[in-house]
């Protein structure tokens, strides 16, 4: 992501067009794809607003669109017994959930050896590992796009994606990386804006139907603030470790009491990162999923047209949200490079 680094060019405002069409394609799709989740003929089925939720918030080894379209993904399981195996999720998923296949058995979310009970090491493209690739495609595709369009196009005004991603890069370079990191900000910037626009699409992606919950999968928002906690302590120099455990101009006395806090503040960085990021996006999620599922649970019109109100404000407020968390997580990290780097001023 380097190639970031070289937009240098402004722009008058950014394209808002690309934000509205996500937004009505959420809106559109969120109504059809819980509508086919009624039974057409017979006894309809009673709707499980809670399974809808809870499927949609976790990962899963099938991803389900609607009840009549899932994808099967790819098991890979390695354990002491029966080596690396690997098959289609579809085989779990026949007749009924808990079939074994293989000599292998899913309960919940784990994969078991039948004969034991075992736990085996689970490598399997799961729903978020395939959104997870997902938006790395997509980010590598538009952010190659752009920088070849800027290389081929330097001397013209930007026009199409890169009307709407040079800017962006501009203000978390100036507004973000700069004023908190300094004259060491060029070393920092690619990793803070790939930071930035990974989770950025991440949290637009997650919006449409059908999308798997990644940025608001813990394990996932935990790596992104485990790499910020690396960068930022590896980068430390002599001073930020003084202040850690050493804090000058304290007595020694309280520095017996100082050193247990302010390395326990070490790792409440990261840990707030992690939290903060996983809880505003499944909340929103939940908020959403819930509100459509008002309608299926009541069978009513009113609360339908009420609900899909409801639910276009809301995803508005979804859409600044998944960029203020994105903002917000590379100011963090900025700013907590920013502190390990900093020169001694005393």
């Amino acid at each position: 992501m380097t190639f970031l680094i070289l937009m240098k060019k402004p722009l008058l405002s950014i394209n808002s067009a690309f934000l509205t069409f996500i937004l009505m394609v959420s809106l559109g799709f969120s109504v059809s794809a819980f509508a086919a989740n009624e039974v057409s003929e017979g006894e309809p089925e009673k709707f499980n607003a809670n399974e809808v939720i809870i499927e949609h918030v976790l990962d899963n080894h099938q991803w389900h669109f609607t009840d009549h379209l899932v994808l099967p993904l790819p098991i890979i399981v390695y354990s002491s017994e029966r080596g690396l195996d690997a098959f289609s999720s579809s085989h779990f998923f026949e007749g009924h959930k808990g079939v074994e296949y293989n000599g292998y058995k899913l309960e919940g979310n784990s994969i078991l050896l039948a004969s034991s009970g075992e736990k085996v090491l689970d490598l399997s493209i799961t729903k978020n590992v395939a959104m997870l690739f997902i938006n790395a495609a997509v980010l590598l595709f538009i952010m190659i796009s752009v920088a070849k369009a800027y290389k081929n196009n330097s001397s013209k005004a930007p026009k199409g994606l890169q009307s709407f991603i040079e800017p962006i890069v501009i203000f978390v370079r100036d507004e973000i990386v700069k004023p908190n990191i300094g004259h060491h900000h060029q070393k920092y910037l690619p990793y803070i804006l790939t930071l930035f626009f990974f989770i950025l699409f991440g949290n637009l992606l997650g919006l449409l139907p059908g999308a798997a919950n990644l940025t608001g999968n813990i394990t996932v928002t935990l790596m992104l603030a485990v790499l910020t906690f690396l960068i930022t302590n590896l980068s430390g120099n002599a001073t930020y470790w003084k202040h850690i455990l050493w804090t000058p101009g304290v007595p020694l006395p309280l520095r017996l009491i100082i050193l247990p806090v302010e390395i326990m503040g070490m790792f409440t960085k990261p840990f707030a990162l992690t939290i903060r990021l996983f809880v505003a996006i499944t909340a929103g999620h939940i908020v959403l999923l819930s509100l459509i599922c008002m309608t299926f649970i009541f069978h009513s019109y009113f609360v339908g047209i009420g609900a899909s109100i409801a639910v276009l404000f809301i995803s508005l407020i979804e859409i600044l949200v998944a960029g203020i968390q994105a903002y917000v997580f590379a100011l963090f990290t900025a700013l907590y490079i920013g502190m390990a780097t900093a020169e001694d001023h005393h």
